[in-house]
Formats: C-alpha cells, structure tokens, sequence
C-alpha cells in the first residue's frame, strides 16, 4: 500500500529536479501524476519511469489557455484531481535594480508568480468534496535569506508565493483544501542553468560567511529527493492537520546567512 494509492497529482516542472523526483516518488507510492512543464521530450523522460502512471502535459504555467488546457485534460482522464505540486520555476535575471529591464522583471514574476496562480486557479474546479492538498515550491530567498544581492525579482517572486500559500489556506480551508510551501535553500538540480547573473560585481559584499555554508552538511548541497520527500508528506495524509505552513529544507543554511 502507498501513501497515495488511487490520488491523482499534477506536477509543474517535472521534467528535471525537484519536480522529476517528486513525480517519481507519488508514482511509487501510487499516485496517477499529470506531468507538466514546457518541453515535451523531458517530460516523456520522465514518464518512461512511472511504469504507466504518467500523463505527459506539455504547458507553459505562465500562458493561462495551455495551463487551463492541462488541468482540464488530467481531471478529464482521471476524474478529478486530489494534489497539486505546483513547483515550476526560474531563477531569471540577477542584476542592480538600476540595471533589471522591466521584461526581465516581469518575465520572472510571471512564471514564478502568475505561473503558480494559474496553475493552482485551474485545477481547484476539479478538485472533489473529500478536499486535496496544494503543495507550492518557494525558496530560502525572499523568506529568510535576503543577502543574494541582485535577487530582486526572483526573492520577490518567491515572498509572493508565501504570501499566496498562506491566503489560500484560509481561503479553501471550507472546502478541506490544505496549502502548504516548501522552501528550499541550496539543492543540486540544473535551475541555475536559467540564472542570468549582470553585473553583480557591482554590488557590495555585506558579509563574508564561514566556508561550509549548510551547516547541516558541512556545506554539501541537498538533493532533489530530499525536497520530493516532503512534497509527500504534504500531499499525503501524513499531514492532515497541516496547513498554511512553511517547511524550509536547506540543512539549517537559511538560519547562517540570511
């Protein structure tokens, strides 16, 4: 018996870290997961390894008709939706506010931001009256760390997220809806790769920190595992009376450098 047996996930960003091994592990632990995320080959990757369980939804979370489209179409091949890991997202433009262009801001909130607003907007309808479970994906920045100096958009995007989780666990509290966030710090997955780091030497360095800085690993970056597992947790009934929290996982990091 899984966790969750017979639930029906939708996972945005699942074709690579956090959302690839969170997908992975609602499979084995027997949840029907819609895959979502912009490239389709990835997500096919990633569906190869769920052994029938997956649904391939190739969506930008960020274009409202393609992310309606792929709840719609997971609620109308499984019957509804019981969890939503909306985790998607980018680290953007890192700069001086002086030199972040208003598209390099906004494309960072849209995605981060709107992406999960939309995501999680759509997929309420077809969640049923035995209620369900919202997991968001924020981050130690713009929570607890703000000396990423030049991570304006991105600390912004991810306060915001915060901000929604805890209004949403209020809100759909009556229908037995949970809302919940985890906030990772530094784990090893390729999101770096849509980093775009401009002119940062310019900046000055407030804080010089002890070499090592994840206090729990001696400096050794968590793993994306480390993360899916608390997504179950959260998405399963493991955590019924859980809701409107945060769960930083980032080996006690946050609480050194903020």
């Amino acid at each position: 018996m899984g966790a969750l047996d017979g639930r029906v996930v939708l996972v945005t960003g699942a074709g690579s870290g956090i959302g690839r091994a969170t997908a992975l592990l609602l499979a084995r632990e027997g949840a029907r997961v819609g895959l979502v995320g912009r490239d389709e080959a990835p997500l096919a990757e990633t569906a190869e390894h769920m052994h029938g369980s997956g649904l391939v939804l190739p969506a930008d979370i960020a274009e409202e008709a393609l992310i309606r489209a792929a709840c719609d179409r997971l609620a109308r091949e499984e019957g509804r939706i019981d969890g939503v890991f909306a985790n998607a997202g980018i680290n953007g433009v890192w700069a001086p506010i002086e030199e972040l262009d208003l598209a390099e801001w906004q494309r960072t909130i849209d995605i981060n931001l709107t992406g999960t607003f939309l995501t999680i907007k759509h997929c309420l309808p077809h969640v049923g009256r035995e209620g369900g479970s919202v997991v968001i994906t924020s981050s130690v920045n713009g929570t607890r760390i703000f000396s990423n100096v030049g991570a304006t958009a991105y600390s912004c995007s991810k306060a915001g997220q915060v901000a929604m989780a805890k209004m949403l666990a209020l809100e759909l509290a009556p229908r037995g809806i949970r809302v919940n966030v985890i906030c990772p710090g530094k784990i090893s997955t390729d999101i770096e790769a849509s980093t775009d780091a401009q002119d940062l030497d310019a900046l000055p360095t407030l804080a010089v920190y002890p070499q090592g800085k994840i206090p729990l690993t001696g400096g050794r970056a968590g793993k994306a595992s480390d993360v899916a597992r608390v997504a179950l947790f959260l998405l399963s009934d493991a955590s019924a009376h859980v809701s409107g929290t945060e769960v930083w996982v980032d080996g006690a990091e946050s609480l050194l450098v903020g």
